[in-house]
């Protein structure tokens, strides 16, 4: 049973069955609330005054009376601090060891009683009481932690909840906390970080399933990166400061994070945008690099339709001549919804219907959910119940919820047996011919009457040996699992790039994959909410992302204006994916008639020929950790107007992209960066930094080209040719091409391409050789 079943099963129901599991359901939190520790009395604290400290690699721990402060700079100019003795590790999120501490970093008194670090390229003051600055090597504030205070239970135990103020420059301006609407930019007011799956009676518009404590901070002074590596519920409260006028002093700009337990640490990364993100690809690992056939477009079905539906869908982009590069197969592909069991009725032979599809470049996805139908006979819980790899409740027993098939239990992905055990479940989806994994409910799903969908808080989880429960496990509960699908992806086919998609996840998700917007918001709110979620998503360090086309399963169905305005911006997110479902009717473009077929076909085109760049793009963002798509102040934090703009984004460093996000629009207007920008339909030159009128007619969105930039597309006979937009005289350019054809492990060298104005002639010349190796178009000479 589906979420909308259940509402409709629940609405049905009599007033006495409705009792009853108004009734059970309470009866379950009890049961709940009953298997925590008991909450009593409680005792505040805050770190009292320094009483002295010891030096230690990259700084040191500082000693208060009731409290003691690590402080740790590492090489690369990354701070770190933990509270109460927290230790950078054990984490979901860090990528491999420790990262080294900057061995010339200093640890040394400061005034009135203080201590600071300091190291080449940050400093940071620790006041008498315990206010932590973080300062540019010059003494510029770029944060100001206040004194955290901690409330413990009185009986003892060590579940200690906390709250942590912080002060930011008065222009400071938020982003980030994963996939969040409104934005890119994060207004004042409460932001929960607690993955939250669709309930019976809606998505909450306030959360999302992908939720993070990454939070971006950008203002004059500089900017900078804060992740507090817990993975407990919380809550993030900011409020945008006020800059005095005349006399006036500022009011700064606060952050405020209450968690409900789990350690207080957390890492700061300061610098440009390009590197902090070098800096959190360090620290959390470097994004996994899809297979080139998943940078073409994608349809999603809900697999219900069978083998001929597929096909019928399949030729349907084929005869219109729309380029179409996978299907990724619902949910109902399975047997009664179950996981890993084909229902040979609809598809009586999968693996013929993958190998013909795959003949035509059309590969197979398939979606895997992690309830389990808890039925013995069942294969996979035989086998679970078997390894011991589901959770348990504080009784020892598996944990029972109601999932998509019907009654089921839950692996625990915290335990690295299990991890192991699932990943190699895998082998039959690659037998059945699937090409990739879409994990979807993952956070987790469990559907009750009453209070969230997910499981127990009480429910036992390994943490890799530690022990804990859903408390602190819920929020990596999809990260894990991720990591158990790509390792045994990786494992099954070890010559072959993994495609893993996630609905849910935590910071590090980007080691395994990406994921796609959770689509609470419909209509054009809805659009302008999935461009906010993948440039937000994108600065928390997770590049391959995007949106469902003219929204998710069980959202209204789009007018054909808002389809194809969203179908434009789809085709130039690095995840495009379009969507039909139950609840959602058929999606496909030529169900909106013919004028959105032709639109469409023409932004699939330039879709397949940017294939090159957005190969490139997955390349450099393995390599430097920078998103596809990038916000506008992305080479220009300081430029306010910018910081301000929400409407646009940056392709990589050539390309502008400008979506219409408003209904009638023929003409919009446009925030550029500074220099030389083309539209790339019309070949109009404009100047910037400065605000343009441009064309936006139903054909296509505006896409400028800044001056100066090589890039990779897919030439007339199908091979690589550099297009190149002619720089300024008397100015340079540049760009990157990354050659990757096959969907393997090889190692790519990036190719790098200069350029310049000789006259009215641009001199195209390739680093190290003295052939360009390519066929090059230059564009931009006759403006």
């Amino acid at each position: 049973m589906d979420a909308r079943g259940l509402v409709r099963s629940v609405r049905v129901v009599g007033a006495a069955q409705g009792l009853r599991a108004v009734r059970a359901g309470w009866r379950g939190r009890r049961a709940d609330a009953r298997a925590l520790p008991r909450v009593g009395r409680e005792r505040a604290r805050v770190p009292g005054e320094a009483r002295g400290a010891e030096p230690g690699p990259g700084g040191g721990v500082v000693h208060f009376e009731r409290s003691s402060l690590r402080v740790r700079v590492t090489a690369g100019g990354v701070v770190f601090c933990g509270w109460d003795g927290a230790a950078p590790e054990p984490s979901y999120a860090l990528a491999g060891t420790y990262p080294q501490a900057d061995a010339r970093a200093t640890l040394e008194p400061d005034k009135d009683g203080g201590w600071r670090v300091v190291s080449e390229r940050v400093l940071v003051t620790v006041t008498r009481l315990g206010t932590v600055e973080v300062r540019t090597p010059g003494g510029v504030v770029l944060r100001r932690d206040l004194p955290p205070r901690w409330w413990e239970p009185v009986d003892g135990g060590s579940e200690a909840r906390w709250t942590q103020r912080s002060e930011v420059p008065a222009d400071a301006r938020f982003f980030g906390l994963g996939g969040r609407t409104p934005g890119p930019r994060l207004r004042g007011g409460p932001y929960r970080l607690w993955n939250a799956g669709p309930t019976p009676f809606g998505a909450r518009r306030a959360e999302r399933s992908l939720t993070m404590p990454v939070l971006w901070v950008v203002a004059d002074a500089g900017g900078h990166l804060v992740f507090h590596d817990n993975s407990w519920d919380g809550v993030v409260t900011l409020r945008e400061g006020v800059e005095g006028a005349g006399s006036g002093h500022d009011r700064p700009g606060r952050c405020e994070v209450r968690m409900s337990g789990g350690p207080l640490r957390y890492w700061v990364l300061t610098g440009a945008p390009s590197r902090v993100m070098q800096g959190w690809r360090a620290l959390t690992g470097a994004p996994a690099v899809p297979p080139r056939w998943a940078l073409g477009h994608q349809h999603a079905v809900w697999g219900a339709e069978g083998e001929e539906g597929v096909r019928r869908i399949v030729a349907g982009y084929a005869e219109r001549g729309l380029p179409l590069r996978a299907v990724q197969l619902g949910a109902g592909h399975h047997r009664r919804q179950r996981g890993f069991t084909v229902d040979s009725g609809r598809f009586p032979d999968l693996p013929g219907l993958a190998a013909s599809l795959r003949g035509s470049g059309v590969r197979l996805v398939s979606v895997v959910e992690p309830a389990v139908r808890a039925e013995a006979g069942e294969a996979v819980y035989d086998d679970g119940r078997d390894e011991d790899a589901f959770v348990r409740d504080a009784r020892g027993v598996p944990v029972r919820g109601l999932g998509r098939p019907g009654e089921a239990v839950y692996p625990d992905f915290t335990d690295p047996r299990t991890r192991k055990w699932w990943g190699g479940l895998y082998a039959e989806r690659l037998e059945q011919g699937f090409a990739g994994i879409c994990h979807d409910a993952n956070d987790p799903v469990s559907f009750a009457v009453l209070g969230e969908p997910t499981l127990p808080r009480s429910a036992r989880h390994c943490l890799e040996s530690r022990g804990g429960d859903h408390r602190e496990a819920h929020n990596v509960y999809a990260l894990a699992m991720a990591r158990a699908g790509f390792e045994g992806l990786r494992g099954l086919r070890p010559h072959e790039r993994p495609f893993l998609v996630s609905r849910s996840g935590w910071a590090g998700l980007q080691r395994y994959g990406g994921t796609w917007t959770d689509q609470a918001e419909t209509g054009w709110e809805g659009l302008r909410a999935a461009l906010a979620q993948v440039i937000g998503l994108g600065l928390c360090g997770v590049p391959y992302c995007g949106s469902d086309v003219g929204g998710g399963p069980g959202t209204p169905r789009p007018s054909p204006e808002l389809y194809l305005r969203w179908f434009q911006l789809g085709a130039y997110l690095p995840l495009f994916r379009t969507h039909s479902g139950p609840g959602s009717g058929r999606r496909e473009p030529w169900e909106f008639g013919p004028e959105v077929v032709e639109h469409a076909r023409a932004a699939l085109r330039e879709r397949e020929r940017l294939l090159p760049y957005f190969v490139t793009l997955a390349r450099l963002a393995q390599r430097s950790g920078a998103p596809y798509a990038r916000p506008l102040w992305w080479g220009a934090p300081k430029d306010r107007a910018l910081r301000e703009c929400e409407d646009a984004f940056l392709l990589g460093d050539a390309l502008l992209v400008a979506p219409v996000l408003e209904p009638g629009v023929a003409r919009r207007a446009v925030r550029l960066p500074r220099g030389r920008w083309y539209d790339t339909a019309t070949g109009e030159a404009y100047e910037g930094p400065g605000q343009v009128v441009v064309e936006a007619p139903p054909a296509r969105i505006p896409v400028l080209a800044r001056a100066g930039s090589v890039l990779p597309v897919t030439g007339p006979g199908g091979g690589i040719e550099l297009e190149v937009w002619a720089p300024p005289h008397g100015r340079t350019g540049g760009g990157v091409v990354a050659v990757d054809t096959g969907d393997g492990w090889g190692r790519v060298e990036l190719e790098r391409f200069s350029v310049r104005m000789l006259g009215r002639e641009a001199m195209v010349a390739r680093e190290g050789t003295a052939e360009v190796g390519y066929p090059v178009r230059v564009r931009g000479l006759e403006a």
